[in-house]
């Protein structure tokens, strides 16, 4: 982003000091100070966003082998059959069965599946289960919601695939459960 020096910007925001990240508040008409910081005279417009921490950096995208070890950690959690979101919080991982036929996705305290986090939204995504499949909704989030890297409105769903959420990396899954595999087993030794 364009560095801006001293002067008078026009418009309200925030501007972050190139040399020590302290952040400076403007009316319309104020004119850009020193940075009380240190002194420095470089601003940039300061964006949740971009350039602080909540920036999606290219390092965070999981690899192939972490993503294929999260699915198989969560897959031994499912102890039966259904639908289910995966995904980590910090150090934990995460496993919720979708019980419901709405799924409501977001920072509000009424979510089903609640973010406390700036870049999701109050009602970010919907995740609705029918007859004809599993699709995630975008519910008018200001941040976009991703299935397996592409943005979009609505998509249905299918087993492994990623729905990015704010920073947040969820993963469907299409599960049998340890009682199923064994169901499954004595089926096939009895039949």
């Amino acid at each position: 982003m364009e560095s801006l020096t001293s002067g008078t910007l026009a418009g309200t925001g925030s501007f972050r000091c190139d040399e020590c990240g302290y952040v400076v508040t403007l009316a319309a008409a104020d004119t850009l100070p020193a940075c009380p910081g240190c002194g420095g005279d470089r601003f940039a417009r300061a964006s949740l966003f971009a350039g602080g921490r909540f920036q999606r950096r290219s390092g965070e995208a999981p690899t192939d082998e972490e993503r294929d070890a999260l699915l198989a950690q969560a897959r031994e959690q499912l102890d039966s059959d259904g639908q289910f979101l995966a995904w980590r919080d910090g150090d934990d991982l995460k496993v919720v069965p979708l019980d419901r036929e709405w799924t409501r996705v977001g920072r509000s305290l009424a979510a089903d599946v609640r973010f406390d986090d700036p870049t999701v939204s109050r009602r970010h995504a919907l995740i609705v289960r029918q007859a004809d499949g599993v699709r995630v909704l975008d519910d008018r989030s200001l941040n976009g919601v991703f299935v397996n890297g592409e943005r979009v409105e609505w998509r249905v769903l299918g087993d492994g695939d990623e729905i990015v959420v704010g920073r947040y990396r969820l993963h469907f899954l299409e599960g049998t459960g340890a009682g199923h595999a064994a169901s499954e087993h004595s089926y096939e030794a009895t039949g």
